[in-house]
């Protein structure tokens, strides 16, 4: 989303990350910027109030600008630089292993972060995982059919119709005063950590999309992209299922140190939220698809069309195991 360079001294050191700003994504760069110094500060006074060493390997650290902003704006882009981590690597495969530590990763942030108070954080993306609020974008699309797809896809559009109720139960349960909000990372992919030399995870990155919201997304995110056997467009929908040892590998590490802040209620809909980031996926690409392309990048013809049969066969295949799911999270209830 944003461009990323690595800023090398004239001595050969390698000791900044320079990043341009998407501002069309991230519209309000002084919220964006504000909530990542409300995160970063408070992980690392817990982290030294822990006696952590080499805190500035385990957190980022931006630098303000002269006017003491965390961003400069150039009258054209916005910029923003924080420190290199140094002696650090970081991994897109996805196994047993690495979910397990990806899992502690994400716990940890979220229990480090468990006690900010509500109302700290904006919402860099508004709504970003609302399924209200993605269902409503669905049906403007079809009762509008911008680009004339709508008949090829009205096996889709039933599919999506038949699960809408079911699928909106968080938002239900907040008014209801039954689920709260809290601070979530929002992508949570194994390559949004950082770890040592030796495989151990140093802190996790990438903090635009830290937000306010349930958390649901946080561990249904990351169910959604590792724990697929296939690609998210893949072609070949046999290739497209759920591993159940990434399934519990992840939710082990997470629940080590999430498990502190959560509410029963929350650990139960935990694998609800595998379904209900895959089906939120499902229907935001199906939903480009009806109106032409015009969000995701496409690479080939038809290629949400693509990308959206490969998440509802995924959908599925969490579907037919939710009862397994289901059952290993009560040993944490």
């Amino acid at each position: 989303i944003n461009d990323t360079l690595k800023v090398t001294t004239d001595k050969g050191e390698a000791k900044y990350i320079l990043q341009r700003i998407n501002h069309l994504i991230f519209t309000n760069v002084e919220m964006l910027q504000n909530n990542i110094h409300i995160v970063t500060s408070h992980i690392r006074k817990k982290l030294e109030a822990l006696g952590e060493d080499d805190i500035d390997r385990k957190v980022l650290t931006f630098l303000p600008a002269k006017d003491g902003k965390f961003y400069y704006f150039d009258g054209e882009n916005y910029w923003r630089v924080c420190l290199m981590i140094p002696r650090s690597q970081g991994f897109e495969e996805v196994n047993a292993e690495f979910s397990y530590e990806a899992g502690k990763a994400f716990g940890n942030f979220q229990s480090m972060l468990s006690d900010l108070p509500e109302g700290a954080l904006g919402e860099t993306i508004p709504n970003f995982h609302n399924m209200e609020f993605r269902l409503q974008q669905f049906h403007d699309a079809v009762k509008a059919n911008p680009a004339g797809r709508l008949d090829e896809v009205q096996d889709l559009v039933g599919e999506i119709e038949k699960r809408a109720e079911a699928m909106c139960i968080q938002e239900t349960l907040y008014r209801e005063g039954k689920l709260k909000k809290r601070t979530n990372h929002c992508d949570t992919k194994v390559n949004n950590i950082l770890f040592d030399e030796n495989g151990k995870v140093l802190c996790v990155i990438d903090l635009d999309t830290v937000m306010p919201g349930f958390v649901l997304s946080d561990i249904g995110d990351f169910i959604r992209t590792g724990a697929n056997t296939g690609a998210e467009d893949d072609e070949n929908l046999d290739n497209v299922n759920v591993n159940m040892e990434i399934f519990k590998a992840y939710t082990r590490g997470y629940m080590e140190n999430a498990k502190s802040f959560l509410t029963p209620q929350e650990i139960s809909l935990l694998p609800y939220g595998g379904r209900l980031l895959t089906y939120m996926q499902t229907v935001r690409f199906l939903t480009d698809y009806i109106n032409g392309d015009t969000y995701h990048k496409t690479h080939k013809p038809k290629h949400n069309l693509i990308r959206t049969r490969a998440q509802f066969k995924l959908l599925q295949s969490l579907e037919a195991h939710a009862e397994e799911m289901d059952e290993f999270m009560k040993e944490y209830i």
